[in-house]
C-alpha cells in the first residue's frame, strides 16, 4: 500500500514520518509489524505529534467538522492539544456537547433497531 495509506492506518502524519517511509511502499505484513512492535520514530510520533486531524479530534473529544468550525485545520502536537484542553475554550465545550448528543442519538437508534 502507499505510504499515505499506511500512515493513516497508523494514525500518524505522513509528512512527519522518516523519508524512507514516505518514499516507500508498505506491505500488509510490514504494517502489521509496525502496529505490533512500533519502531522508536513511530512511538515518538504517536506520543508527541504532530498529529493528523482525526487524532487531534479524538484527543479533544470532538469531530473533525468541529475542529474546522473552530478554525483548527493544521496538525497539532500533543503539547498544543494539552494546552487547548487546559484552556477549555467555549468552542471546545460546545463541540464536546455536540459529540455527546450525536453519540446518545446513535446509541438510541441502535437500541431501537435491536
Amino acid at each position: 500500500m502507499k505510504a499515505a495509506t499506511a500512515a493513516k492506518k497508523l494514525g500518524v502524519l505522513l509528512q512527519a514520518t522518516p523519508a524512507e517511509f514516505q518514499e516507500g511502499v508498505v506491505s500488509r505484513d510490514e504494517l502489521n509489524a509496525l502496529q505490533t512492535d512500533p519502531p522508536e520514530w513511530l512511538r515518538e510520533l504517536r506520543r508527541t505529534g504532530p498529529h493528523p486531524r482525526q487524532v487531534v479530534a479524538s484527543r479533544l473529544g470532538v469531530s473533525i467538522s468541529g475542529l474546522a468550525r473552530a478554525g483548527i485545520t493544521d496538525p497539532l502536537t500533543t503539547d498544543a492539544i494539552d494546552a487547548i484542553k487546559a484552556e477549555n475554550p467555549r468552542w471546545l465545550q460546545l463541540e464536546r456537547d455536540t459529540q455527546a448528543k450525536v453519540r446518545e442519538e446513535a446509541a438510541r437508534l441502535k437500541e431501537k433497531d435491536d
